[in-house]
C-alpha cells in the first residue's frame, strides 16, 4: 500500500524559510522520480518542483525558481523540499507523489498524503 506522508509546514511571515519532508512507503522509492505539489483554495494543484530518481537533476516551476530546492534521501526513502524567500502566493497545501519521467502526472493518481499546510503572511 502506497503511503505518502508530509511534514514541516507552519505559518511564517514573508521571507521566512521552511523545510518540508515527505516520507514514503509502499513502492520502491529509489525507481522513481518525485515531485512536490501545491494547491491553494480554489485552486487547481500545481506541480512546483520535480527531482530524478538519483536525485542528480531537478526542475521547478518558475513561480518557485531560485528560492525553493528539492532533494531526496533514497537510503531513507524521504524527499524534500527547502523554501526560502517566502512569499504570501505560497501559501498553499503542499503534498509529494511519485511521477511520470519528466512529467508532473503522478504514478499513483489515487494516492496522496493528508499534505502539509504552509502559510505565508505579509
Amino acid at each position: 500500500q502506497v503511503q505518502l506522508v508530509e511534514s514541516g509546514g507552519g505559518s511564517v511571515q514573508a521571507g521566512g524559510s521552511l523545510r518540508l519532508s515527505c516520507a514514503a512507503s509502499g513502492y520502491p522509492f529509489s525507481n522513481y522520480y518525485m515531485g512536490w505539489f501545491r494547491q491553494a483554495p480554489d485552486k487547481e494543484r500545481e506541480g512546483v518542483a520535480r527531482i530524478t530518481s538519483g536525485g542528480t537533476s531537478t526542475i521547478y516551476a518558475d513561480s518557485v525558481k531560485g528560492r525553493f530546492t528539492i532533494s531526496r534521501d533514497n537510503a531513507k526513502n524521504t524527499v524534500y523540499l527547502q523554501m526560502n524567500s517566502l512569499k504570501p502566493e505560497d501559501t498553499a497545501m503542499y503534498y509529494c507523489s511519485p511521477v511520470v519521467a519528466g512529467t508532473f502526472v503522478p504514478i499513483f493518481p489515487n494516492d496522496w498524503g493528508q499534505g502539509t499546510q504552509v502559510t505565508v503572511s505579509s
